[in-house]
């Protein structure tokens, strides 16, 4: 991407124009401008576009507008407000992050993702961690997030350094190429055949703003996880579930509804399961994005790549393993 400034007629200001290069190829207008004008609200962006501030190729443009290799692109003059750091200013969960990270190259980082941190700010969070990844990799200027985890979901999450290898992720994503394989623990025994899961989902939005998924086969998305056990506890047991579709929350409404609700899930979790499990020192939701199989866009190789499980997961199978092997004992006994 080429970019140079003029003077403006009117205010003196600069006057920037970018020629648009494959990295910013079929990227809408107003999210290359958020990209851009980094600290612009979203309302002043569509507002700078309605009063055709914005010109394309000498041309106004809407919101939808994609853009197009050599697409000449005039941005005008903007005050950006002047914003607080929106990175953690404890430098201990900034290097944590760094050493979360699980593989990274040229295009690409896969970071372990804590459980407790957003994907991206807003909704009353001033950063995510998209927004402190981007602090941490400042000569990288078009960090995204290839995918979502949920807040309290941890493990592989993939972000991309170009918007050409973003393009080639999301391409992966819609036509099921990519393989995403999550560790859940869910009250009681998971039978053995119940191997694939298709309740139908709709998303709802409460008064109070918050998001909840429900089973809806009427009007729900078509939806669709793969299970598989992968070690059975006392009181509960260890699978591995595979989203085929990609719906909010999906998984843990999927374990729900088959009767197995996920450890420590305040949203769709049973109370009981959940108290018995803090008595185990489960302080979290045991949910994690174990691993993830994609082709590289630019090397075209199958990449596996995995995100160990945190130590309160690992702590948390160790005293239930510790449970059965007591029971077993005590039944030799």
């Amino acid at each position: 991407m080429s970019e140079k400034t003029e003077p403006s007629e009117k205010t003196g200001s600069k006057v920037t124009f970018v020629t648009i290069t494959e990295d910013h190829d079929g990227q809408r207008i107003d999210n290359f401008l958020l990209t851009k004008l980094k600290g612009m609200p979203k309302s002043a962006i569509y507002k700078i576009l309605r009063k055709g501030e914005v010109r394309v190729n000498k041309k106004r443009v809407k919101p939808l507008y994609k853009l197009q290799i050599n697409d000449y692109v005039r941005i005008p003059p903007v005050r950006l407000a002047e914003r607080e750091e929106f990175v953690p200013k404890n430098l201990d969960k900034i290097t944590s992050l760094e050493k979360a990270i699980v593989y990274e190259d040229k295009y690409l980082i896969v970071i372990n993702k804590p459980s407790g941190m957003a994907v991206h700010g807003g909704s009353g969070l001033s950063y995510g961690l998209i927004e402190a990844m981007r602090s941490l990799r400042p000569e990288e200027r078009a960090l995204e997030l290839v995918h979502r985890l949920d807040r309290d979901t941890s493990g592989c999450l993939l972000i991309s350094k170009k918007r050409s290898v973003l393009k080639g992720l999301h391409e992966q994503l819609r036509e099921k190429t990519m393989e995403k394989n999550y560790w859940a623990l869910v009250d009681g025994s998971w039978k053995t055949k119940l191997k694939n899961v298709t309740a139908a989902l709709r998303k709802n939005t409460l008064k109070s703003g918050e998001r909840i998924v429900r089973v809806d086969e009427e009007e729900g998305k078509a939806s669709h996880t793969r299970f598989k056990v992968l070690q059975r506890f006392t009181e509960c047991t260890l699978v591995q579930a595979s989203p085929v579709t990609g719906r909010t929350h999906q998984i843990r409404v999927h374990t729900q509804c088959s009767g197995h609700p996920i450890a420590g899930d305040d949203k769709y979790g049973d109370e009981g399961f959940d108290a018995y499990m803090r008595e185990k020192g489960l302080s979290r939701l045991f949910l994690h994005a174990h691993d993830l199989t994609f082709t590289h866009p630019i090397t075209e190789e199958r990449l596996t790549i995995e995100a160990p499980l945190d130590h309160i997961l690992i702590k948390t199978i160790k005293i239930l393993k510790q449970e059965v092997n007591k029971r077993k004992t005590d039944n030799e006994i």
